[in-house]
């Protein structure tokens, strides 16, 4: 098989040969058609996560090797299986999202499809070959969702971008139509976050960001108000648009600057949930946490599960599609540097030639 991988850290995506992969047990070769650029690609092509005071971590000491074929938002069609999948429905051709966020397929966590809680994660893109390249393999058969209705494109980001903010906003539900309900980020989570809270019937939507384009695109996705956070006392000047302290915020850039106003922000019994992995840190002040009964939680994105109450609050047409650029899958390297010099909005789905 053709990939476009990362065969040396914070240099150019290479295109290279690797054998294609054969089935055996449950696992199902699909041949990829689309395959988005998220964020997380940045890191990994970096090789490092910054952990502020505590430095960097390598991705090769957490078992990441290269050369790597990344991408895990994928649709693709299915070309043959392992014997052990005979029996769940599989037929040559069919079109299906993949789940990325595998695990060891064994644990408690696993067996429950809690795969993106497993602490053994073997995820595609990330610790196997992913999305950019021509085939992909998943472990087993429930990994595999029908996207029905949905543009295949569209499709390919809910197994990352969708079912990320999905389950951060599971986290803060339920809550009011009108409470306020603030999104820090208005790149391709954070406009897929308006689309599915829009499709939940939640009417008081704030996006938060430092762009006046991504801010916009947020305001035409259905966003009820919007905040320029390049300007000073974001935390105050967002207490004022929300009418006082916030019950709800997620953080799907997840800095230490990002980190630290939404803290602040928060009201009594107020929640902050923590998506996007930009780096760096937040020193809390512990008695404050006690006193105005704060909850920091991380969400790492979603479950099989979750993918597949995605896929059904889609279809038909229900879930309003993000804006998305199409990318022939050779262009994967300038994709990638688009999307580091943030100048993508929406985002970037690379489709193979087999789409």
């Amino acid at each position: 098989m053709r990939a476009w991988a990362v065969v040396e850290s914070r240099k150019p995506l290479q295109e290279i040969e690797l054998p294609t992969p054969e089935p055996t047990g449950k696992q199902v070769l699909l041949e990829v058609t689309h395959a988005g650029v998220c964020h997380s690609d940045i890191h990994i092509w970096e090789g490092e996560w910054d952990l502020g005071s505590r430095g960097k971590m390598k991705l090769s000491e957490r078992g990441v090797k290269l050369p790597l074929a990344m991408g895990h938002e994928i649709v693709g069609r299915v070309v043959k299986w392992g014997p052990e999948a005979e029996g769940h429905g599989l037929a040559v051709g069919q079109q299906r999202i993949v789940f990325p966020w595998v695990g060891c397929g064994t644990c408690a966590r696993c067996r429950s499809e809690d795969d993106n809680m497993c602490v053994q994660g073997k995820a595609l893109g990330v610790f196997q070959n992913g999305g950019y390249a021509t085939h992909v393999l998943a472990p087993e058969p429930r990994h595999l969702v029908d996207p029905g209705d949905i543009d295949p494109a569209l499709a390919a980001t809910y197994a990352c971008s969708g079912i990320t903010v999905f389950s951060a906003i599971n986290k803060v539900m339920p809550m009011e139509a009108d409470t306020p309900i603030v999104l820090v980020g208005a790149g391709g989570l954070g406009l897929q976050a308006i689309s599915v809270l829009k499709a939940m019937g939640h009417r008081r939507i704030v996006s938060v960001d430092v762009s006046a384009e991504k801010l916009a695109a947020a305001k035409q996705a259905g966003a009820s108000d919007t905040l320029d956070a390049s300007q000073p006392e974001v935390a105050k000047r967002l207490m004022d648009l929300c009418g006082g302290g916030v019950e709800a915020i997620i953080d799907l850039v997840n800095g230490s600057e990002t980190a630290r106003f939404c803290f602040d922000a928060l009201t009594k019994g107020g929640k902050l949930v923590q998506v996007g992995l930009f780096g760096g840190e937040l020193v809390l002040p512990l008695p404050v946490m006690a006193m105005r009964a704060l909850t920091v939680r991380g969400s790492y994105v979603g479950s099989p599960k979750e993918l597949r109450e995605l896929v059904k609050l889609a279809q038909g047409g229900r879930l309003a599609p993000i804006p998305i650029t199409r990318e022939p899958l050779r262009n994967a390297d300038s994709a990638l540097n688009r999307l580091r010099e943030g100048k993508v909005v929406g985002r970037i789905v690379l489709t193979a030639e087999a789409a």
